[in-house]
């Protein structure tokens, strides 16, 4: 609840900043959407997110396969009720024409916006970290302390690399195309990197110790999370990638995933909803954007207690095979 109370927090702030409105009107948060997001879309978006946010199988690929399957992906600019223009950013001396306001725009906000859930479900699951890192923080834990130094350490290459490549990205490579592309080169570092880790001596592993990683452990893990930022490459397979490369096992590695994840989506969520969490409002409305966050909290707190079982039994193999089956299934159904 905290998480969705912050999301309200941050979309509220974005509203005077984004500058949404016909040139000669006020944007009206109370007013009626001026798209209509179903029930349906807004529960099909709240599993997708939830379950594929922290399985190496990359939500924001399936996320942008969902937007377009449910349609809400169209470039055309909206208008409110009298006809007028509305505008994501008003015309002015950067944008003469000012940049007008689209349903793949809010739809594309929605899908990182309700990450709220899934990060939510992170903080309940993974509680008893949090709070060791916080008593860290306060100087009484020593072992949290050093966990929240190495996620703060594993954090920064991605803060810097996404404030640098942010607005590339999302004007160039959120395409079926660049899923495709990113499904089976993940794939293939998947296999790669499981046959490697099979053939490591193995090591005694005391799951009650505190998980504890070095400086230039945390900071290999944050670099190859930044290669996430590619739509379909999946955050979680590159840091668990790198925590096997760190020495963690599977279960081990899928922890500090999670808690990585916890956040960097976090920031990456409030950034979002920041910069145009008003636009996503004025099309959608409140309503469907709480149920989305409600649906990917349940959803991943299911995916993240299924994941861990699973993975420390069989490995990445099995996601390994199945973005190969997607990235198949998409080429053949969208590139024809």
């Amino acid at each position: 609840m905290r998480h969705v109370l912050l999301a309200l927090v941050a979309l509220s702030l974005a509203q005077p900043v984004a500058g949404l409105a016909a040139p000669s009107a006020p944007v009206d948060s109370t007013a009626h959407p001026v798209a209509e997001l179903s029930v349906r879309d807004a529960i099909v978006l709240g599993i997708v997110e939830g379950v594929t946010e922290f399985l190496p199988i990359s939500s924001t690929g399936h996320l942008i396969i969902a937007n377009q399957l449910l349609g809400l992906e169209s470039d055309k600019p909206l208008t409110d009720q009298a006809g007028r223009p509305l505008f994501y950013k008003k015309p002015s001396a950067k944008h003469p024409d000012g940049v007008p306001l689209t349903l793949k725009l809010a739809a594309d906000t929605y899908t990182v916006v309700i990450q709220f859930g899934a990060i939510a479900a992170v903080a309940l699951l993974y509680w008893s970290q949090l709070m060791s890192m916080l008593r860290g923080l306060l100087g009484r834990d020593p072992a949290g302390l050093h966990l929240l130094v190495a996620l703060l350490i594993a954090f920064i290459p991605a803060a810097v690399v996404g404030l640098l490549v942010h607005d590339w990205i999302d004007a160039h490579l959120f395409s079926i195309g660049a899923v495709i592309v990113a499904q089976v080169a993940g794939a293939v570092l998947m296999l790669a990197v499981e046959y490697w880790r099979r053939r490591q001596p193995a090591k005694p592993a005391d799951e009650a110790a505190p998980l504890q990683l070095s400086p230039k452990q945390a900071i290999g893990i944050g670099a190859l999370q930044c290669v996430a930022m590619w739509p379909g490459t999946s955050r979680s397979m590159m840091c668990i990638v790198g925590g096997y490369f760190a020495g963690l096992n599977p279960r081990r590695a899928a922890e500090f995933s999670f808690l990585l994840g916890f956040v960097t989506l976090s920031a990456a969520t409030v950034f979002k909803s920041y910069k145009s969490g008003a636009a996503m409002i004025q099309v959608f409305g409140w309503s469907h954007v709480l149920l989305g966050c409600v649906v990917a909290a349940m959803a991943a707190a299911a995916a993240v207690r299924f994941f861990v079982g699973f993975l420390t039994r069989y490995g990445l193999t099995a996601f390994a095979l199945y973005r190969v089956a997607i990235a198949v299934i998409l080429a053949v159904g969208f590139l024809r």
